[in-house]
């Protein structure tokens, strides 16, 4: 149902951007309403990392976890993930990224249905701003753990 997607221009390099989403493990430090995470599995192939990973998203009483399957594909420089159980009905989200000197064009793309269509209903109207809060956090961290000194 809610369908957005952002850009960013951030001062990384690609492979540290790539790091950085893929550590799932540490969204909880820096992403707004990300309560914890875990990851199930993780498999390094030659042109591919595969990885099953749970987040718990929420404010106050109401928060929920779903599970994930996260494919990067090192070929494309594109991280794709899919839900596999959870509170969503569908989830699909998309990461590309685009090295150009000492930036990186970040390209993040979305399109998720709550199984809840009264939560879907509030989503779909918070949705671009919480998609901007998230995009955010990752550039912010990003600057903070990669400046240049």
């Amino acid at each position: 149902m809610p369908k957005a997607s952002v850009k960013r221009l951030i001062e990384s390099k690609k492979d540290q951007l790539i790091d950085l989403v893929l550590d799932i493990e540490r969204y909880p430090d820096f992403i707004p309403y990300c309560l914890n995470s875990k990851i199930y599995e993780r498999k390094n192939l030659e042109n591919t990392i595969f990885i099953v990973a749970d987040l718990t998203i929420g404010k106050g009483r109401f928060k929920d976890t779903y599970k994930s399957d996260v494919k990067y594909s090192k070929k494309e420089n594109c991280i794709f993930v899919k839900n596999m159980e959870g509170p969503l009905k569908y989830l699909e989200n998309k990461w590309y990224f685009n090295e150009q000197g000492n930036f990186t064009e970040v390209s993040f793309y979305v399109d998720f249905e709550l199984k809840n269509k009264f939560l879907n209903l509030i989503m779909t109207k918070s949705f671009e701003y919480g998609l901007n809060k998230i995009a955010d956090a990752f550039q912010k961290r990003a600057e903070d753990l990669f400046k240049k000194t």
